[in-house]
C-alpha cells in the first residue's frame, strides 16, 4: 500500500547535477532548505525523447518567475550528467534543451526517484511527478501522471502561489484573488 507522503517531511536528497552554467555539481533539498528555498522538484522519464523537452524549456523559459517566489526548479531523471548534457549542448530545433536556468539532476541510483515514489523499476525510469516542497522540508504538493503528458508551468506556478499565500484557497482561485 503506498504512503501518504504530502504533509510530512520530504525524502532528503543529495544528486549529481548538470548546473545552469553546464558546469557538473550537486543539488540538494538541505541546501535549499538551508537558503529558505523552496523547491520545485520535477521528474521525468529520460533524455533525448519527445515530451520531455517541451516541459523542461517551458520551465527554463518561466525560471525567473520561479525565483521571484524565492524557489528553485529542479530536474530530475536517471540519466548520467553525461547524457543531460549532451541534451541541453543540442539545440532546442534538434530536439534538444539547449540553455537552461536551472539544475538537471541525475538519479543513476534510482534512490530518490524510488523514496518518491515515481520509479518505474521494470524498465529504470521514473514516471512524470512534481513536488513542491516548503523551506521547512516539508512536501505540501504532489502530483505525478502517465509519461505521455506533459505538466502545465502555469498551473505549477499557481500551486506555487496559493501554497505561499498560507491561506484557503478556493477551486480555480488566482493570484492576486481573495484566499478564504
Amino acid at each position: 500500500m503506498a504512503e501518504r507522503m504530502v504533509g510530512k517531511q520530504a525524502p532528503s536528497f543529495e544528486m549529481e547535477a548538470v548546473l545552469a552554467d553546464k558546469s557538473f555539481g550537486k543539488v540538494s533539498l538541505e541546501e535549499n532548505m538551508k537558503n529558505d528555498k523552496w523547491t520545485v522538484l520535477f521528474f521525468y522519464p529520460m533524455d533525448f525523447t519527445f515530451v520531455c523537452p517541451t516541459e523542461i524549456t517551458a520551465m527554463s523559459d518561466r525560471y525567473d518567475e520561479f525565483e521571484d517566489l524565492d524557489a528553485e526548479v529542479i530536474g530530475v531523471s536517471t540519466d548520467t550528467i553525461h547524457t543531460h548534457l549532451a541534451w541541453i549542448n543540442t539545440e532546442r530545433t534538434k530536439n534538444g534543451l539547449g540553455q537552461l536556468k536551472y539544475p538537471l539532476a541525475a538519479d543513476t541510483n534510482h534512490t530518490v526517484s524510488k523514496e518518491y515514489g515515481v520509479l518505474i523499476e521494470e524498465e529504470g525510469i521514473a514516471l512524470r511527478g512534481l513536488f513542491i516542497i516548503n523551506p521547512e522540508g516539508e512536501l505540501q504538493y504532489q502530483t505525478v501522471f502517465h509519461n505521455n503528458i506533459g505538466r502545465d508551468v502555469d498551473e505549477t506556478l499557481r500551486v506555487l502561489q496559493a501554497l505561499q499565500t498560507g491561506g484557503l484557497c478556493p477551486a480555480n482561485w488566482r493570484p492576486g484573488q481573495a484566499t478564504l
